[in-house]
């Protein structure tokens, strides 16, 4: 072969390793750009039972979220133990981006306090949340509850002996009973069940005659008649699509109570490649801040539309959460102190 030949195709090779390496760097940058495209379906695992908070939500979002990943995004129910063991699942699935989880931020959050699961919502997770939600006080429709008053009067009567049913520690329901505890000194009868749905379940057939949960699982029950709602743990009266009257704030009660916004969402573990969180915060920003599914689901179910991601949905959760993990802390119902995984006292 001539020298001219030889170095002909040289020149060549090199040129396509070159061109190669821009194009490898190239698809590098573009992933972390926010680019993924996923070659097979995403699983989340609710940590609760179906029909829940957690699950109402989750579905609705995997919904829109099919359509921008173009993958079909499958949702496995794996309850126990207040939501830790589907949020220990989807933290030790292998770390290629496939495997998330749901729920409410200071549920996975206060999981290290309560001893649940080592794990650091800051440092372990990137979140996505979707919306914020409320409890309400609902008592089964034939209770002799009238009033807020009559069952402050009966928890006083009967310290311990009134079962308040909820999706367990740290769920949302048990949250509002322990601050409800917190303003009153009341001691109740804690009766778990495996999600929130369940629970009110067992209100409806009077296993149990008081729940706390969340207005989106109470709200279809309140308006069949089969829960009496209470009170809500907000600011203002809260009004209900389908439900005559106003549901009364607990402020009436408890004037100085402190509500907060308990934001719910979807959480991928750290560790995975970038370029799936990069993704999925891009969608999150463009597209699920507008979905019209989301807000509709919010309007129907008294939920509150607030999509975030990123460091915001970071700093939204912890307004939440911080107070959270203190009260469980001085209830005597945690065994790591917040302040030494990083959250300080309010």
């Amino acid at each position: 072969m001539k020298k001219s030949s030889k170095f002909f195709v040289l020149a060549s090779v090199c040129f396509l390793l070159f061109a190669g390496g821009l194009f490898a760097g190239g698809a590098k940058e573009a992933a972390a750009d926010g680019q993924w495209k996923p070659t097979k379906p995403i699983t989340i695992i609710v940590p609760w039972g179906a029909g829940g908070s957690t699950d109402q939500i989750t579905r609705v979002t995997a919904g829109e979220l099919e359509q921008y990943l173009g993958q079909r995004v499958v949702i496995v129910n794996q309850p126990g133990a207040s939501g830790s063991v589907g949020s220990k699942n989807a933290l030790d699935a292998v770390k290629d981006g496939y495997t998330w989880t749901a729920g409410a931020a200071a549920d996975l959050a206060t999981y290290q306090v309560q001893g649940m699961l080592d794990t650091n919502l800051q440092k372990d997770w990137d979140i996505f949340l979707t919306v914020a939600n409320i409890s309400i006080i609902g008592v089964n429709a034939d209770a002799p509850y009238k009033t807020f008053d009559d069952l402050l009067a009966d928890f006083k009567a009967k310290p311990g002996q009134v079962g308040v049913a909820t999706a367990g520690q740290s769920s949302a329901g048990h949250i509002a009973i322990e601050l409800i505890r917190s303003y009153t000194g009341i001691e109740y009868k804690h009766v778990t069940y495996d999600g929130g749905n369940p629970a009110v379940t067992a209100v409806v057939a009077g296993e149990v005659l008081v729940t706390p949960q969340l207005a989106v699982e109470q709200v279809d029950m309140i308006r069949g008649g089969k829960i009496r709602p209470l009170a809500v743990l907000a600011d203002n009266d809260l009004t209900l699509k389908g439900y005559s009257g106003a549901i009364p704030s607990i402020k009436k009660w408890i004037p100085d109570f402190k509500t907060g916004l308990n934001y719910f969402g979807i959480f991928i573990p750290k560790g995975v490649p970038k370029e799936v969180s990069a993704t999925l915060e891009k969608i999150w920003n463009e597209k699920i801040v507008n979905s019209q599914k989301i807000k509709d689901y919010a309007d129907d179910r008294a939920a509150i539309f607030g999509p975030i991601a990123g460091e915001a949905a970071q700093k939204a959760a912890f307004s939440y959460y911080q107070p959270v993990a203190w009260l469980y802390y001085e209830a005597g119902k945690a065994k790591v102190s917040p302040d030494t995984v990083g959250i300080p006292k309010p």
